[in-house]
């Protein structure tokens, strides 16, 4: 096993290495250094998050650039500022001791006047992202046309990001004898032609393999119907009651209503997404760090900057929009050599979902039933008994032990304990004493996402691909512009010029009456009941009243309903707008439900 000594970095380096504790090498880190160290070439690194790929270009840049210049000759650009933020912090802590060494962070959401002014101080490196420095550069705040070295840090969530054109500006900004590096967790083929045109003949290393998920972390999956989502949730934390966990959801809102909820319900939760403040985030990452939350609820792009060694399970509240991100989830936990879990709630209608990630982590996936009130209870009783024995005495209580002796005088031992456990053992059985089974069998699933089951209506709607949707925006608008809930719409199956959905029976009058006059670009658009079986056939049956005629009228609805391709049909636009704040909110605090509050860690 080799050293820190063994990579071949300065004195300097090796001093900060020994103040920060490292006591060998990561992998990724052991591969990368000497490499970067000895030649002057480009470099694809494939490691998972929390391999420590931070150090692993960190130290060769630090080691190979002048610090005695002021000119800007290192470039790192990273997909949010959270971990532009930390990249920044850590090459600090490396650099402890390079006299002079002046480190940037250049991101949106603070003053661009500010960050320009040290960039002119003498910035030997700027770490930052896309958006901000393609901004700063159109302005001429920064000048990278000399830097020696870029990288790339996370690339394919930069990709996923949207950030294509922004890093092709930017790197058209470079000179073309840099070298270049790029890190990523997962090599889909964007990654693979981001490396092709910016870079010559790269050296690459893989820690694993290709998108496979690391060793430390186990994988399982719960289940339920969607409307127990949130109930499956709660039981899992009960379930668990030293739980440090991140909880990931796909949109910003319910993001936040789901942090709500869990805050009202007495959880130490907190939410992490793009519509928070800077400041709001930090406060937010502070909390995390310290304990004080123990559910973090996150979008992906907000995880990003979540560097945090301790978390022992990461929460699929819902699944990704693409597979590659399950990778980075998962990489959350079982960090540092410790291991941790992964958690997915599905409905029956994502495990197909569940065998596509399977292949590309090349992991296999338990199926585990969600614990039943009963057996909450009982882990929360040995958890709270566990705690009490391993508790260290206080001797200041010795003072009042007479009083409290006296009072407990016919007390038996017996009857003593029984009373001291029942004090938190009560709270959790009057909460789940009438607890009803959430799990789902797959074979025999009562979900009402099934188009087969008799209680649902399936529907034909002329858009589809072409209009720039896909399944989850076009049901992410369906349900906003019918006013329904999240698991109102479903079965949503998106062709290239029409669609599918499903709804409840009960709703189908509301549906088609809605659509009978919609118009979009100056054509109608039509919704009619369907006989498809989610098989994607185009077999279809206009609906018609009594009369035989369609329900359309020539008469227009009002202009309210005009915009069918409305800002949430863009998968691309909604991922860079994670990245963005609009308006600030806080995770607040709420009122205390009747569930018994979590004690604080």
């Amino acid at each position: 096993m080799s050293t820190f000594q063994d990579l071949g970095l300065n004195d300097d380096l090796l001093q900060a290495i020994t103040d920060m504790g490292f006591k060998t090498p990561s992998d990724v880190q052991a591969q990368a250094i000497p490499i970067l160290l000895q030649e002057e070439r480009d470099l694809v690194a494939l490691a998972q998050t929390g391999t420590g790929k931070t150090a692993a270009f960190g130290f060769p840049m630090l080691q190979k650039i002048d610090i005695e210049s002021r000119t800007t000759q290192g470039l790192i650009l990273s997909p949010t500022r959270e971990l532009c933020l930390q990249i920044a912090n850590e090459l600090n802590l490396y650099g402890k001791y390079c006299k002079g060494l002046n480190v940037v962070a250049i991101y949106g959401g603070a003053s661009i006047t500010d960050q320009a002014k040290s960039v002119k101080k003498g910035a030997q490196i700027i770490v930052a992202t896309p958006g901000r420095m393609k901004d700063m550069i159109s302005r001429n705040m920064v000048d990278i046309s000399k830097i020696e070295y870029s990288v790339l840090d996370e690339a394919d969530e930069m990709l996923n990001m949207g950030f294509y054109e922004d890093i092709t500006d930017i790197l058209s900004h470079t000179p073309k004898d840099k070298s270049t590096w790029l890190f990523s967790a997962t090599m889909p083929k964007e990654v693979a032609t981001i490396a092709k045109k910016f870079m010559h003949s790269p050296i690459e290393i893989t820690v694993g393999s290709k998108n496979v998920g690391s060793d430390q972390v186990s994988h399982e999956y719960y289940l339920v119907n969607s409307r127990d989502r949130y109930a499956a949730l709660k039981r899992l934390a009960d379930a668990n009651p030293d739980i440090f966990s991140v909880v990931f959801c796909r949109t910003k809102r319910d993001t936040q209503k789901v942090a709500e909820k869990l805050i009202e319900d007495g959880y130490n939760a907190g939410a992490l997404h793009g519509d928070l403040s800077q400041n709001q985030r930090d406060l937010v990452m502070k909390s995390f760090r310290n304990n004080q939350i123990q559910m973090l609820v996150a979008t992906d792009v907000a995880a990003r900057g979540i560097d945090v060694d301790d978390i022992t399970h990461v929460i699929n509240y819902q699944l990704p929009d693409e597979i590659e991100t399950y990778t980075h989830r998962s990489g959350r936990t079982g960090r540092a050599g410790k291991t941790g879990v992964s958690m997915v709630i599905v409905s029956k209608s994502e495990l197909r979902k569940i065998k596509s990630i399977e292949r590309i982590i090349k992991k296999n996936f338990e199926q585990k039933e969600i614990p039943s009130g009963m057996e909450i209870c009982e882990v929360q009783l040995m958890s709270l008994a566990n705690k009490v024995h391993n508790t260290e005495i206080n001797h200041e209580i010795d003072e009042y032990l007479e009083n409290i002796n006296q009072l407990f005088e016919d007390t038996t031992k017996d009857e003593l304990i029984k009373k001291f456990f029942s004090v938190e053992f009560t709270r959790f059985f009057n909460y789940y004493q009438k607890a009803s089974d959430l799990n789902v069998s797959a074979q025999h699933s009562s979900e009402r996402d099934s188009s087969n089951d008799g209680n649902s209506t399936r529907y034909f709607i002329n858009v589809g691909k072409k209009d720039g949707y896909d399944w989850m925006s076009l049901k992410d608008f369906l349900k906003e512009v019918l006013e329904l809930g999240r698991d109102d719409v479903f079965k949503v199956d998106v062709k290239d010029s029409f669609s599918f959905f499903n709804t409840e029976k009960a709703l189908q009058e509301k549906v088609l009456s809605f659509f009978t006059d919609f118009k979009y670009n100056g054509r109608f658009v039509n919704v009619e009941v369907s006989e498809d079986k989610g098989r994607g056939t185009s077999r279809r049956k206009r609906r018609r009243d009594g009369g035989g005629k369609s329900r359309r009228s020539d008469k227009p609805r009002s202009e309210r309903r005009s915009g069918f391709n409305n800002d949430s049909g863009n998968r691309s636009s909604r991922r860079k707008s994670e990245g963005k704040s609009r308006r600030s909110e806080s995770s607040g605090s709420g009122k205390m439900s009747s569930r018994p509050r979590r004690s604080r860690r």
